[in-house]
C-alpha cells in the first residue's frame, strides 16, 4: 500500500511540473537558443536549433521565403554549396551554416521535426553591411612637427572585429619601422586610434582603417611644412583669375571696337573691377587661413 502511494505521489509530482507532461517521451525544442541572428556580409552565419528527445525523428531546415527544403538531417538538398547542416555526433544540436552570407539570405528559416503533426521553430537571419568610419573626415591638414591623431569606428557590426589594421597607401602602419607610431584598439567600443608623433611631410598620404569584419574607410592626410592648406588652392585661383581677365578683355573688345575712347574708359573701369576682385580673393584667403589656423590649434590642443 505504501509503495503504491509513493508511486502515485512521484507520478503526480512529475506530471505537475510545467510542460513536462507534454515533453515526456516526445521531441521538443530548447527555446533558450538565439532565434534572431545577425551576420556580416561575406562572413559565416550559424542558426542553432536544439531538439530534445529526438529519438528516431529527423530534423530539417526550411527556408520560409520559398519553402525550399535546405537539409534533412546532415544531408543538404541545395545546389548552393554555402548551405551546410552540422550535427555533432551524440548531441541535440542541429546547426545550419551559411558561408559566406549574402544580403539575399536575409529572412525567416524554420527548424522542423518529423513528428505527427510536425513541430517547427522559426529563426530570422539579418545580413548587415558593416562599415568603418574615420571621425576626422575625408581630408586632414597637419602642421609638420605636430601629431597625427586618427580615430576609426566600426558601425553596424554584429560582433567586435578580431583586428583593425591601418594602412598608409599600401603599407601597413601597425608594424611600421618608423618610431613614434602607436595604435590603440578597444574591442569593447569597436574603435581604433592611430597616433603618429612629430609628423613630417613624408607622413602625408592616404590612410585607411580596415577592420576584419567591416568595409574600410580612408582619409587623406597632408603634413604641411610652413604653408597653409589654402595654398593648395592657389594654382586653381590663379587659373580662374586669368580666365576672368581674358574673358573680360575679349568682351570689351567686341563691344567697344567702334570707338577707341569708349574702349579705354571701359578698360579702365574693368581693371578697377578686376583689382577689387583680386583684393576680395586675397581677403577671403586670409580669413580662411585664419579659421583653419584656429581649427588646427584647437584640434591639436585636444589631442
Amino acid at each position: 500500500m505504501w509503495v503504491a502511494f509513493i508511486g502515485f505521489v512521484f507520478l503526480f509530482g512529475v506530471s505537475a511540473r510545467p510542460g513536462h507532461w507534454d515533453h515526456l517521451g516526445q521531441p521538443y525544442f530548447d527555446n533558450n537558443t538565439k532565434r534572431e541572428v545577425a551576420a556580416t556580409i561575406g562572413k559565416a552565419a550559424f542558426l542553432l536549433c536544439r531538439v530534445r528527445n529526438l529519438a528516431d525523428k529527423s530534423v530539417s531546415w526550411i527556408r520560409k521565403r520559398d519553402l525550399h527544403i535546405i537539409s534533412v538531417g546532415v544531408h543538404t538538398y541545395s545546389g548552393d554549396g554555402r548551405f551546410v547542416s552540422l550535427h555533432p555526433e551524440g548531441s541535440d544540436e542541429w546547426t545550419l551554416r551559411i558561408s559566406p552570407v549574402k544580403p539575399a539570405d536575409s529572412g525567416a528559416y524554420e527548424c522542423q521535426v518529423s513528428t505527427e503533426p510536425k513541430i517547427s521553430l522559426s529563426f530570422r537571419l539579418s545580413v548587415v553591411v558593416s562599415k568603418a568610419e574615420i571621425l576626422n573626415g575625408n581630408e586632414l591638414f597637419v602642421r609638420s612637427g605636430s601629431d597625427i591623431n586618427l580615430t576609426c569606428v566600426t558601425k553596424d557590426a554584429p560582433e567586435a572585429p578580431s583586428f583593425i589594421y591601418w594602412f598608409r597607401d599600401k603599407d601597413v602602419v601597425n608594424y611600421a619601422q618608423r618610431g613614434g607610431i602607436n595604435v590603440l584598439t578597444d574591442q569593447k567600443t569597436r574603435t581604433s586610434r592611430l597616433l603618429i608623433a612629430r609628423a613630417i611631410p613624408q607622413d602625408s598620404g592616404n590612410y585607411t582603417c580596415a577592420p576584419s569584419s567591416s568595409d574600410p574607410a580612408s582619409v587623406i592626410v597632408h603634413v604641411l611644412s610652413g604653408e597653409h592648406p589654402a595654398a593648395i588652392q592657389g594654382s586653381g585661383n590663379t587659373i580662374r583669375l586669368n580666365y576672368y581677365i581674358i574673358t573680360t578683355l575679349l568682351t570689351m573688345y567686341v563691344v567697344n571696337n567702334s570707338t577707341r575712347s569708349s574702349f579705354l574708359s571701359i578698360l579702365l573701369a574693368n581693371y578697377i573691377l578686376i583689382l577689387l576682385i583680386v583684393i576680395f580673393m586675397l581677403l577671403t584667403n586670409v580669413i580662411i587661413n585664419f579659421l583653419i589656423h584656429c581649427t588646427l590649434t584647437y584640434l591639436l590642443s585636444q589631442s
